[in-house]
């Protein structure tokens, strides 16, 4: 298919018309998802999507990419095929399989609305859904939590050191991760128990304590695919979380981005072998997941003096999953001309991370249609949300 046909096909998802929905059809939404699970993974540090998902059909692309562009299929080092247009990783094989199989897709020149490049302020802006860094105070994950079915007293988990802004809110969510320090004697548990038993608070946060940690501490480590087969226990438990976060941090790849062994490298080693490990975990849930992978901006398309990439604009986001509609790619290309780049550097950004959001929180978590406009992404009707990313049920 020609860049002219990709762009006409594609043209008309990003756009689709949003539907305003009733209570009632909202209600009903709610009621058929309800035993769906999500995972939202943030790639923190700006992940390089033009390298992660490499356009090498575009004729520009080495050109422009110069000494970081990942060669084509069936080269040396070349990617691996997913559309004919772009490729995936070479170390990343069991996600390209996961797409041939139809549970991958992937969303390419994508950004949220921040169009500066500081870290902190477009982390900061993704995780609380507005417009502006400091926008809201809560996440607008745990904002769409609240009024969702829950299987126990929290409805989300957070598998990080401490609660990061995405999941604070007013929903009920948890955070955990693994511990480095000695496990407690049962003694020691037995004693706060009957020092507890009267005080029901204390009494059920050691409860929920002491289940957490039993159902994740055999698998649970401290590298990323641990951390994932941590948190398919926690959704798998019949009282557990729909929902759970993670982060992988490491993308700020300023130099050096194509070493061998380096960072990002690594990265996606870990996230190809956490994904499949997640997969193997969730069992017959897995046809009922989806996992989410967002970063807070992209890079430059051009290489910088020091083998690396700085911060950008557009970027790339990927879905998978059991109930994931994949085998595709959503893109309306820009190009990568320097004319055609953001402010002669960036790919420039053709779909709203918003959008993504929005269809994955209603169509997969059933999340009424009128909240998303009205408390979870306010002053965002531009950007309507994705259709068909789920298969049906």
């Amino acid at each position: 298919m020609s860049l002219f046909d990709r762009r006409k096909v594609l043209a008309g998802i990003g756009t689709a018309t949003f539907i305003a929905a009733s209570g009632a059809r909202g209600a009903m939404a709610s009621t058929a998802t309800a035993g769906n699970k999500l995972v939202v993974v943030f790639l923190r540090g700006a992940m390089d999507g033009l390298h992660v998902f490499p356009a090498y059909a575009d004729p520009d692309f080495v050109r422009e990419r110069r000494g970081l562009a990942t060669p084509g299929p069936g080269q040396a080092g070349g990617s691996l095929a997913l559309d004919g247009f772009f490729g995936i990783d070479p170390l990343m094989p069991q996600l390209r399989d996961m797409y041939v199989s139809r549970e991958m897709l992937l969303v390419h020149a994508i950004a949220s609305p921040y169009r500066s490049r500081s870290h902190f302020d477009a982390q900061h802006l993704l995780e609380n859904g507005t417009t502006a860094p400091y926008g809201a105070d809560t996440g607008w994950l745990n904002r769409a939590l609240v009024g969702l079915p829950s299987r126990g007293r929290d409805i989300g988990v957070s598998v990080t050191s401490s609660m990061p802004v995405m999941m604070q809110g007013p929903a009920m969510v948890t955070n955990w991760s693994p511990s480095a320090l000695p496990q407690p004697n049962a003694e020691l548990l037995d004693r706060l128990g009957s020092l507890y038993e009267t005080d029901i608070p204390l009494r059920e946060a050691l409860a929920n304590a002491k289940a957490a940690n039993a159902a994740v501490l055999e698998r649970a480590g401290t590298g990323f695919p641990s951390l994932l087969r941590a948190a398919a226990s926690f959704l798998n438990s019949p009282t557990g979380p729909r929902v759970a976060f993670l982060e992988l941090g490491g993308f700020d790849s300023h130099a050096n981005q194509n070493a061998q062994l380096g960072a990002l490298q690594r990265n996606l080693k870990a996230i190809d072998e956490g994904v499949a490990a997640f997969r193997k975990a969730m069992g017959a849930e897995w046809s009922r997941t989806a996992i989410l992978f967002v970063t807070e901006f992209g890079r430059t398309v051009a290489m910088n003096g020091s083998n690396g990439t700085d911060h950008g604009t557009a970027g790339a986001a990927f879905l998978l999953g059991g109930a994931v509609n994949g085998g595709r790619v959503i893109a309306d290309w820009p190009g990568l001309k320097p004319a055609q780049q953001l402010e002669g550097r960036d790919l420039k950004p053709t779909a709203d991370l918003r959008a993504l959001f929005k269809a994955v929180l209603r169509d997969h978590l059933g999340v009424p249609p009128e909240r998303l406009e009205r408390e979870i992404f306010p002053s965002s009707n531009m950007a309507r949300p994705f259709d068909s990313l789920f298969r049906r049920t």
